[in-house]
């Protein structure tokens, strides 16, 4: 695997985080939408200085603010290598805040509003992580109490930092946009998996058959996909067996199932979902 040139990294940055500031700027805070992070906390800050400031205090700014403490505190801590990328996504995302215009869109229907900023932001996000950074906010907040509490989990920290964002944008924007934005985080959490393991799923098939050789040569023939042996014993006849194994594509188990129950009528099958598979014939990764 060929290893990915830096700026790679970084363009994949710019396009990340330029499409979470699109799902902040044009549905999240139009909408009211708070799903956590420093993000979150911006618009909620922007609504509660309405009165004071005309339109409130930009997200830009809140979200550089935030950050800052937490980088500085985070370099102390850990060191500046520590940082790395993770500023410059930070800096981006309140770049591309100041950047994109504020207006509305589906303001009247929260349902697409959570489904399609989720998507969006999903997107993003999954494009940040493949490039090995994070936007920081609570995400550096939580590597940071994890430094001092090592009994928890990054995650479990972010979801307890997360859920009283919430919270609070549930008592500032109500009870319902809480719900619709719980609804966003469930997608944005499904889209940047999707993104991080790759959307293009495979199928993984175990084989035990008396017939190795013919069901292995079958497949490898009219499917061109190779096969492992992997040794295994019947624990209720004793008998030694040899267990195939193979990967292949979607569209493929259909005849992969009908290859072996030509060749051995009484073989056992079993197949399962592969998320993510590597290498020749499947997906070629660059690090």
């Amino acid at each position: 695997m060929n290893k990915r040139s830096a700026w790679v990294d970084y363009l994949l940055i710019l396009a990340g985080t330029g499409l979470m500031a699109v799902a902040i700027n044009v549905i999240y805070d139009p909408n009211g939408l708070v799903t956590g992070g420093f993000t979150g906390i911006a618009i909620i800050a922007k609504e509660m200085t309405g009165t004071l400031l005309k339109g409130g205090i930009p997200l830009w700014l809140t979200n550089l603010c935030l950050n800052i403490p937490v980088f500085l505190l985070a370099a102390k801590i850990k060191g500046i290598r520590y940082i790395g990328r993770t500023l410059f996504a930070t800096v981006a995302l309140s770049a591309w805040l100041y950047v994109i215009p504020v207006f509305s869109l589906m303001i009247d229907d929260l349902v697409l509003a959570s489904l399609f900023g989720g998507v969006i932001s999903g997107i993003g996000m999954g494009l940040v992580f493949l490039a090995r950074a994070t936007t920081g906010g609570t995400d550096m907040v939580a590597a940071l109490i994890q430094h001092y509490l090592p009994h928890y989990t990054i995650a479990q920290i972010m979801q307890v930092v997360d859920a009283l964002v919430v919270l609070v944008g549930a008592y500032v924007f109500g009870i319902s946009k809480a719900l619709y934005a719980v609804i966003a985080i469930f997608v944005v959490s499904r889209m940047s998996d999707g993104i991080i393991e790759g959307l293009k799923f495979s199928k993984a098939a175990f084989i035990i058959t008396e017939h190795q050789k013919e069901v292995s040569d079958m497949i490898m023939s009219e499917l061109d996909r190779g096969l492992t042996g992997v040794p295994a014993k019947g624990m209720y006849s004793g008998a030694d067996k040899l267990m195939l194994f193979c990967v292949v594509s979607k569209k493929e188990i259909v005849q992969l199932k009908q290859i072996v129950v030509k060749t051995d009528p009484n073989a056992f099958v079993i197949v399962t979902d592969a998320r993510e598979v590597l290498g020749e014939g499947f997906l070629e990764v660059h690090l």
